[in-house]
């Protein structure tokens, strides 16, 4: 058991000051301490927990808790007063007066936290929770507080009945110990997993205690001699250390086991921690121990040069020590032991003003470090259901993870599984959108690679590049898939108002209306009435989608005058035919081979000599000069056709890119008729001649082709 654990019902304020004065200076600060304990004392007076010891025993341990990860005064300050709102007649606002802003977020955050009723059910459950953790936790100080209340809350758990120490204990193993790994609080992490498995399985937990009791002098005789040689080794090299005997905790012990591994197989239960002062020490330390001891073939890990990403830093080995027994040896400067056992909040005690604990120092540091939380927190702005949500954390955050390097040895974590793509977006939006490939240990991978442990990857990007749909299904992570699919909401937005806006100029100016006068504020509030859109840009984008037809936005305020005569209406229900010519029942029609126009088009009839009514698109170029015969004709609603369209591809190389560009196109359940190279010089362009159902169906296949990186842009032939 962890040397935390110790009795500390007769606990003071002055042995929590005392402590905390070791590491803070600012007698001011500690000034604030001693007013939340007196605060706190007499809010909780004539209140007693289960185990019968007066209310205040409890923050008092929680505070002296707090103090052996050397947290700020703040922390501290609100360690003490963490119950006070939920138990106490106490408003937030009678504690920000006396406490100030910054204290009392961190007492209510810790409240809202304590009025989770956690339930360790199922796996979706524990992991929802842990949403939820996060998710109130603005200020890691918040979980960091709850962590050392719910560390002493085990260590008085045998004053409940059985059935809720089996509750609290599962709540600890499956929520609360891992967030102290993900924190890197290994003390408190150790002695939760220890505490929980002394209640969820006792008969287990005391047969190992008393094993390791029972091996405990022949354990202690092998390290002390082995300690004694490493310690001459580096005596005899001049290397200043501290060398400690490193006890495995038993529910450690408890997992080795339960995989099947023999007690006596367990041999780091033989284990050294070597502290020396340098970086540069923990390399010729090790290089001394390997050189008199051989080491264990693929045990060693180099931690310091590549840490773990809760700033964990270390190097590990295994050796075949004195008596041919087997010991793992940890090597660490004294800052990275720290750091190691206490995880983020040991952090800011060895920042330059040792000592002061700044909320800056450290929320920059959360914000450099917690990948953990980062993911989750990230994951939660996603558009997601809370199933999703789930399974997105269990597969991406919690388990199987992997470490990759950028070329610069940053880590980046993701989940097992992962591709170049997923790492490029974890490392930036835009480095992900503009992606043109990935080199991985110094190969070139494809973008759907699988990721190993401990790559090196490095990402090739082009200002010019963007994503491409297929990368959707590439991806791993939700938040890469939501990111890329974003990106064409995003765009395809854009190319619709721009669309739309264009499309209402070029209809004004063949009316003759000026811009400027058309979009006055009233009539762009009569027009979003009239369509119901909000503003001006949404105008735009129900005329570039198709919700909306230029000349109808138009009409809502220069209404043309129906000079022709009155025709009889048809019901369009009762013609067969995809066009309606209005005032005619049955006639003849054609769609023009010069602009192949599709449903959604913007149409016009032209009576033509023997051959009934050739449909032009609206833009048409041969329109020109047909004033004469014009006729208006509109699509049937009912029709359920697929129309020939012929694009043009202009690439931006000469490679042959037919095979991708009919893959792409057959994903969209788009039937393909034709394609050709029509010019291959430096660029090259192609002819595709296809079917589609709309306009809307068109468009949207010209989006997906113009994501293509070789693709420059895409247009609509006219003939």
């Amino acid at each position: 058991m962890s040397s935390l654990s110790k009795n500390l019902d007769d606990i003071k304020i002055e042995d929590v000051l005392e402590k905390v004065r070791s590491y803070v200076e600012d007698e001011e600060q500690i000034q604030v301490i001693q007013k939340a304990y007196d605060f706190a004392y007499e809010k909780h007076k004539g209140q007693y927990r289960k185990s019968g010891e007066a209310f205040i025993y409890h923050p008092l341990n929680v505070a002296m808790i707090l103090t052996t990860i050397y947290a700020d005064y703040e922390t501290i300050s609100a360690g003490l007063l963490h119950d006070v709102l939920e138990d106490c007649d106490c408003t937030p606002e009678e504690m920000e007066e006396v406490f100030g802003p910054s204290i009392t977020k961190l007492v209510k955050g810790v409240t809202k936290l304590s009025n989770i009723n956690f339930s360790t059910e199922n796996e979706y459950l524990i992991d929802y929770y842990k949403k939820i953790i996060v998710g109130m936790s603005e200020d890691v100080r918040v979980i960091i507080i709850k962590l050392a209340d719910r560390l002493h809350n085990m260590r008085t758990l045998w004053a409940l009945p059985e059935d809720r120490q089996k509750i609290k204990a599962h709540e600890s193993l499956e929520i609360f110990a891992p967030i102290a790994h993900h924190l890197g609080i290994h003390k408190i992490k150790s002695e939760l997993d220890d505490l929980s498995l002394r209640y969820l399985k006792p008969d287990v937990f005391y047969d190992i205690a008393e094993k390791l009791n029972k091996t405990k002098i022949e354990r202690d005789r092998i390290v002390y001699d082995m300690q004694n040689e490493i310690t001459d080794l580096l005596n005899e090299h001049h290397i200043p250390h501290e060398i400690k005997g490193r006890s495995k905790s038993i529910y450690s012990i408890y997992n080795k086991l339960d995989k099947g591994k023999k007690f006596s197989d367990i041999y780091d239960l033989l284990a050294l921690r070597i502290l020396v002062n340098t970086e540069q020490e923990c390399y010729l330390t090790l290089g001394l121990i390997h050189s008199k001891f051989r080491p264990l073939p693929k045990r060693f890990k180099d931690y310091v040069a590549m840490p773990k990403p809760n700033m964990y830093q270390s190097l590990h080995t295994t050796v075949f020590g004195i008596e041919g027994y087997l010991f793992e040896i940890q090597i660490r400067t004294y800052e990275m032991d720290e750091v190691a056992e206490n995880g983020i909040a040991a952090h800011w005690s060895y920042k330059e003003n040792k000592g002061s604990g700044s909320a800056a120092n450290l929320t920059s540091t959360t914000e450099q470090k917690l990948q953990f939380f980062k993911s989750i927190i990230d994951l939660s702005h996603d558009k997601m259901t809370n199933e999703e949500f789930v399974n997105s954390v269990k597969d991406e955050v919690l388990n199987n993870n992997i470490y990759c390097f950028t070329p610069k040895g940053d880590v980046i974590e993701l989940p097992r599984g992962a591709t170049p793509l997923d790492f490029a977006y974890k490392i930036h939006t835009k480095v992900g959108e503009t992606m043109v490939g990935a080199i991985v240990n110094n190969n070139i991978v494809p973008l759907d690679y699988e990721l190993q442990d401990n790559d090196i990857v490095k990402i090739n990007t082009n200002k010019s590049s963007t994503p491409s749909k297929e990368w959707i299904n590439m991806a791993k992570c939700s938040a890469t898939k939501n990111k890329i699919k974003a990106f064409f909401t995003k765009n395809e937005r854009e190319i619709y108002i721009e669309r739309g806006k264009y499309s209402l100029e070029k209809e004004l100016r063949k009316r003759k209306l000026v811009f400027s006068e058309f979009l006055t504020d009233e009539n762009i509030e009569k027009i979003c009435e009239d369509i119901h859109v909000e503003n001006l840009e949404e105008i735009y984008l129900a005329i570039g989608n198709g919700k909306a037809t230029v000349n109808g936005v138009i009409n809502v305020i220069h209404k043309e005058e129906d000079v022709t005569p009155k025709v009889v209406k048809v019901n369009p229900k009762s013609i067969d035919a995809d066009i309606i010519v209005n005032g005619i029942d049955k006639v003849k029609v054609n769609l023009a081979n010069c602009c192949n126009p599709v449903y959604g088009d913007e149409i016009i009839g032209y009576i033509t000599k023997g051959n009934g009514i050739t449909v032009h698109r609206i833009t048409c170029h041969n329109l020109e000069n047909m004033d004469e015969r014009i006729v208006d004709v509109t699509w049937n609603s009912n029709t359920n056709k697929r129309y020939l369209t012929c694009l043009l591809l202009h690439m931006n190389d000469n490679e042959n890119h037919v095979l991708d560009i009919v893959q792409s196109v057959s994903m969209m359940n788009i039937s393909v008729d034709g394609i050709k190279v029509i010019d291959k010089g430096d660029h090259a362009t192609y002819e595709l001649d296809c079917y589609v159902s709309s306009l809307e169906q068109l468009d949207k296949l010209i989006l997906m082709i113009e994501k293509h990186r070789y693709v420059e842009k895409v247009e609509r032939a006219m003939k």
